[in-house]
């Protein structure tokens, strides 16, 4: 006969057999952000601008802030036909026509998104220098100098209250410097941007603490020139 202490023993190892005959559990992938806007990939290594500007700055800045701003965005149009089937430049240009309810999450959300759409590209290693060619020609009949360009831009960016931007646009043609506050796009203005400056503390904040000029100034060192002369020239043909 079977003793007590073998039949437990039997028991215990039947348990273990069947506990390692189940498959162990797999890490199930994250779902991705549902909507039709996505989040555009860095186009370069997160180090690609130091030291300009940091590496942990650059993955925060892109990974947690814009990807917010996609989120936020797609959440914000869910609900509104047609919506989704318009591009970000149209949505921000047409804010009038959305719902009272919807205009303010769009002009906030998607202009995030669109501006820091522009912003990564209107950076690159080994960036800054001087434009060349005819967006060189229009700066220096528009301000006299690239140097008095630099001098406006730097003076809009360090004067912005808060958040915001500085801008180089296109307005009729001709190239002037604006700046918005938050989130605020150009193109709802009716401008078209070239270049584009994000002075949130988030953009600068773990490297310059509250110096913003200082981060004004390096930043220069990082500008894409042949990305923002491609961009007038196809601005200026439209």
């Amino acid at each position: 006969m079977m003793t007590r202490r073998q039949a437990l023993k039997n028991a215990a190892l039947i348990v273990t057999a069947s506990l390692c005959s189940v498959p162990p559990l797999k890490a199930q992938p994250s779902a991705a952000p549902a909507g039709p806007f996505k989040l555009p990939p860095l186009p370069y290594p997160f180090d690609a601008l130091e030291p300009h500007i940091d590496a942990k700055t650059m993955e925060i800045h892109h990974d947690k802030h814009h990807a917010a701003y996609v989120t936020n965005l797609n959440k914000a149009i869910a609900d509104v036909p047609g919506a989704g089937t318009k591009s970000i430049e149209e949505l921000l240009k047409g804010l009038n026509s959305l719902p009272d309810k919807t205009r303010i999450a769009v002009r906030n959300q998607g202009g995030g998104h669109y501006n820091h759409s522009l912003f990564w590209q209107m950076m690159k290693k080994g960036g800054g220098g001087e434009p060349k060619g005819e967006l060189a020609q229009a700066i220096d009949k528009s301000f006299s100098s690239f140097s008095g360009f630099k001098d406006k831009f730097t003076e809009a960016a360090t004067k912005v209250f808060g958040s915001g931007w500085a801008w180089l646009v296109i307005d009729n043609k001709e190239l002037r410097i604006q700046s918005t506050p938050n989130q605020d796009s150009p193109v709802s203005d009716g401008f078209k941007p070239l270049l584009g400056l994000d002075v949130w503390e988030h953009a600068y904040y773990l490297k310059y603490q509250n110096r913003r000029p200082e981060y004004i100034a390096a930043w220069f060192n990082v500008v894409n020139w042949d990305f923002v002369a491609e961009s007038y020239q196809q601005q200026m043909k439209a």
